[in-house]
């Protein structure tokens, strides 16, 4: 009878721990954080002032060649596709790692870690729900900045073919659904910041320790990624793959590079996450 009585009590405080804290919850809280608020805007006004840059600077007509910088002007295509060129290796590292290096440091900062895990939220959901929560944040901001970047470049450079600096060309429809594609890459292959900026976060308390070391990790890579004396020990860097993006827009894709990019980016994304859920389950929660 004490046996059937202890169950029926368990029951539906297991019931109630599997429905805490729900994603709707956590992302209305994020979002009205300023943080997230500042980091949103930043990644919509950033076309705007590509633009104003553009508009005040002096041409490099006189240069030999065609770069990427004459042909931004051209096209609303290829404005978004210098937007995306110019945040690819830094800004949008920054945003995920800022997104996913803040889950579990924040609350521990804050000293509401314990008192979460105490309603009681189950540690793997606790993490999971934040992990979606910052996923969605993440993707928002990736999503933003190359939508601005297009409407407004439409609106002011017009619906013109994207031009490549090869020559190439390619009608503004299809390079719209190629530049649609290039974000889907980027969100995949930057998996790998969303990994390491998670165990981090785990790691310790300290929410811009968690997101200056996965920026930090992404600039070492970076650098290594250029010591050519390396051979093909680059190849498994998380960052070697991370400008594959720009053979989407070739007139005759070759996937191959793209396809190793998302690879890279998932597998260390694993790797890393893994181990997050792997040492959060362990850990002594103490504020």
């Amino acid at each position: 009878m004490s046996s059937e009585l202890s169950d029926h009590r368990l029951g539906p405080r297991l019931a109630s721990s599997g429905s805490t804290l729900p994603v709707r919850v956590e992302l209305l809280r994020q979002l009205r954080r300023r943080r997230t608020q500042v980091t949103l805007g930043l990644a919509a006004l950033l076309p705007f002032v590509l633009w104003i840059a553009f508009s005040v600077g002096s041409s490099s007509s006189g240069q030999a060649g065609v770069s990427l910088t004459d042909l931004a002007q051209t096209s609303g295509a290829n404005f978004t596709t210098f937007a995306l060129f110019s945040s690819a290796s830094f800004l949008f590292v920054v945003v995920v790692a800022l997104f996913f290096g803040d889950t579990v440091a924040s609350e521990a900062s804050w000293s509401s870690l314990r008192y979460l895990l105490a309603i009681p939220v189950p540690r793997v959901r606790l993490l999971r729900q934040k992990v979606i929560v910052a996923g969605l944040l993440s993707a928002t901001a990736l999503v933003v900045l190359p939508l601005v970047a297009l409407a407004l470049g439409t609106l002011v450079y017009g619906d013109g073919p994207y031009s490549a600096p090869t020559g190439e060309t390619i009608p503004y429809g299809t390079a719209v659904l190629r530049l649609a594609l290039v974000v889907v890459y980027l969100a995949l292959n930057l998996a790998w910041v969303a990994g390491v900026s998670t165990l981090l976060s785990v790691v310790t308390d300290a929410p811009l320790g968690a997101v200056g070391g996965a920026v930090l990790i992404s600039i070492l890579s970076q650098i290594l990624d250029t010591i050519d004396a390396l051979g093909s020990v680059r190849d498994a860097l998380p960052t070697h793959y991370a400008f594959a993006w720009a053979d989407l827009l070739a007139t005759d894709v070759d996937a191959g590079d793209v396809a190793r990019g998302v690879l890279a980016g998932l597998v260390w994304a694993t790797a890393f996450g893994v181990t997050a859920v792997w040492w959060f389950r362990r850990k002594d929660i103490t504020s």
